[in-house]
């Protein structure tokens, strides 16, 4: 049986929100779209005056519950979409997207728990759907979520998964900082290793589902770390982006 093409939409930009000086959260309403599953993405194009076209693919960041979808969007040097998405572009805005795209790297309630996430950097982003599904869900399914960034100005959502956990419903958050940390951080400082996986994350004998999502390097590198751990590969799930483009 022949498939329909998933048709690209027009989608209006109703909010802009900072994250961090080089992270912005752009939040748009789609006439027609359909329900994503937490960890899913969206393929961005952009049309120049020339009929020049540029497209990527941008993890969502919203639940299902919520309506519309919000993007997460890191500014790169030499990145065309998102240089523009997090410099030009402005709330009234329309842009095309197409999707929800990708049913490997997913995770709902239903799937249940514990669930371990690790992330680097705006890899974050669909572990963020993730994590706000679980709470809008009212889940107390066991979730840890580790983090590595370079300072503690580029942490990304950091006061919400600071209420989140605030809640004592199961979900732990642990930030690591590559780059030197503030005075008080107590988190801590150094990238991730074998012995931050296993004093941060469940272990083995509990079965965790694994979600791991950043830079190839760090993913290829805590995936192996947990297999050496005792994890079983086939609860391990990655998702992995270049330095320009790709899902982030």
């Amino acid at each position: 049986m022949r498939t329909s093409p998933i048709r690209w939409l027009s989608a209006e930009v109703t909010e802009i929100v900072a994250e961090t000086p080089r992270v912005k959260t752009i939040r748009l309403a789609i006439p027609g779209w359909r329900r994503q599953l937490p960890g899913q993405h969206v393929d961005v194009r952009l049309t120049a005056e020339d009929g020049y076209q540029a497209q990527r693919s941008y993890s969502i960041a919203s639940p299902p519950e919520e309506d519309g979808v919000a993007l997460t969007v890191e500014r790169l040097e030499d990145g065309e979409v998102s240089t523009f998405l997090t410099g030009e572009l402005r709330v009234g805005d329309q842009i095309e997207l197409r999707g929800p795209l990708g049913g490997y790297f997913t995770w709902t309630v239903e799937q249940g728990g514990p669930v371990a996430l690790v992330g680097g950097g705006s890899g974050i982003v669909p572990l963020m759907a993730m994590v706000r599904h679980r709470a809008a869900q009212a889940s107390r399914v066991p979730m840890h979520l580790l983090c590595s960034w370079r300072t503690a100005d580029d942490v990304i959502y950091r006061d919400e998964l600071a209420r989140l956990a605030a809640r004592g419903d199961g979900l732990v958050v642990t930030h690591t900082l590559t780059r030197g940390a503030p005075g008080g951080w107590r988190g801590p400082t150094r990238r991730i290793d074998r012995e931050m996986l296993r004093e941060v994350l469940p272990g083995p004998g509990a079965r965790p589902s694994a979600y791991i999502c950043g830079p190839t390097p760090l993913v290829e590198s805590a995936a192996t770390l947990l297999v050496s751990l005792g994890h079983a590969p086939e609860r391990i799930w990655t998702e992995r982006f270049g330095p320009t483009g790709g899902v982030s």
